[in-house]
């Protein structure tokens, strides 16, 4: 059945359906995971999930792929992690349908994408559909959700005025703030700083009390406690990416810090690079990166040329700052509750990541003649 399309049935007759689809006459057996009823069989598994937009419940998340939100029972974890295989060799099937008022649409096969799991444990696993869904599909089995009050734009005047009145509206705008319990955990864990820091980086440091993100979830903002010198002793490290390949400097200094230093971008032990914007501009593309990044809701393109980059970006507003990133120079494009990042190597190949703090605000990127990786919208 794979590639099957999908079909519509009443909830009773497909129950009937179920168990010649994962091995009639053999028994099956049934769980409820994250809001979702699993059956499996010996011949397969079918999963039913509610129709609706819900992060914390599992259902269809796009056009291509359903989630299943655990912790799921053991047996389900094994057959969803374990690669389960029918006699001839080939993957057990997974039937996937969803539950709308009572009807039971029926998307067909998928595959399990990526899972994870805790002490052996599944807590999340994307499904992949092997046949994706028609726009007027997904809005039957995902009905679309009003949008909240999207992040705006008023911030986006500022940039090239009060930088530092542009960086905070940007982040209060785009982060909920953390309880006043949560919030003194955070700042217990992240946010000391010493007094000789410029005024952006004890900005920054203040807004991540209450918003921890603000300091990255790609690439992060050292806390106080974690700054060190570089190799030379000339720099002092203010950030770093995840995994240790590059950080950014200021230059180490024992008097009173300049208002906006120049930021220093470099590898392990090579020469440092002077991002093209300071400190002040270079704190503001740092969170509009972090921002789409760490979004809920992405729309991820495959390599694009110049001119789909015009068409992917004449909706949107550029953010007037010089290239972020000496490594990969990159753009920052806006829209309400909508942050895209466009970057190349080469000036011929670009890639570009959007993040959104609502399905909604990916609007303006529907309907594009554009290679979707994944679109959330």
């Amino acid at each position: 059945m794979t590639g099957q399309a999908p079909y519509s049935t009443p909830s009773l007759l497909f129950e009937e359906r179920i168990p010649v689809l994962v091995g009639s006459p053999a028994p099956v057996t049934r769980f409820t995971v994250g809001g979702a009823d699993v059956v499996m069989g010996p011949a397969g598994m079918a999963v039913v999930v509610k129709a609706g937009d819900d992060p914390g419940r599992s259902g269809v998340w796009n056009a291509a792929e359903v989630r299943l939100l655990g912790p799921a029972p053991a047996a389900v974890t094994e057959r969803l992690m374990g690669s389960s295989r029918a006699d001839d060799g080939s993957l057990l099937p997974i039937h996937i349908a969803v539950d709308v008022e009572g009807d039971t649409v029926h998307l067909g096969t998928g595959r399990v994408g990526r899972g994870g799991t805790a002490d052996g444990v599944l807590t999340d696993c994307e499904l992949r559909l092997d046949s994706p869904l028609s726009r007027d599909l997904l809005d039957r089995v995902r009905p679309p959700l009003p949008p909240d009050d999207l992040p705006g734009l008023e911030w986006l005047r500022q940039v090239n005025g009060d930088r530092s009145a542009a960086l905070e509206d940007f982040i209060t705008g785009w982060y909920p703030p953390l309880t006043t319990s949560e919030s003194d955990g955070a700042r217990r864990a992240t946010t000391r700083t010493a007094p000789h820091l410029p005024d952006g980086l004890r900005q920054l440091h203040r807004l991540a009390e209450r918003r921890p993100d603000v300091l990255g979830v790609q690439n992060r903002i050292l806390p106080e406690t974690s700054r060190r010198t570089d190799l030379r002793g000339e720099m002092r490290v203010i950030g770093d990416e995840c995994q240790g390949g590059f950080s950014w400097s200021l230059l180490w200094t024992l008097d009173e810090p300049e208002a906006d230093p120049t930021v220093w971008f470099g590898e392990f032990d090579q020469e440092p690079i002077a991002e093209q914007e300071p400190l002040s501009g270079f704190l503001i593309q740092f969170s509009l990166f972090e921002a789409c990044m760490g979004a809920k809701y992405l729309a991820l393109p495959r390599r694009l040329d110049a001119p789909q980059v015009e068409q992917l970006t004449q909706a949107l507003h550029p953010v007037p700052l010089r290239p972020f990133w000496p490594w990969v120079p990159t753009q920052f494009y806006v829209a309400p509750g909508l942050v895209m990042r466009v970057g190349s190597e080469n000036g011929v190949e670009f890639d570009a990541w959007a993040g959104a703090s609502h399905r909604s605000a990916l609007d303006p990127l529907a309907g594009l003649p554009i290679d979707w990786l994944r679109f959330d919208g």
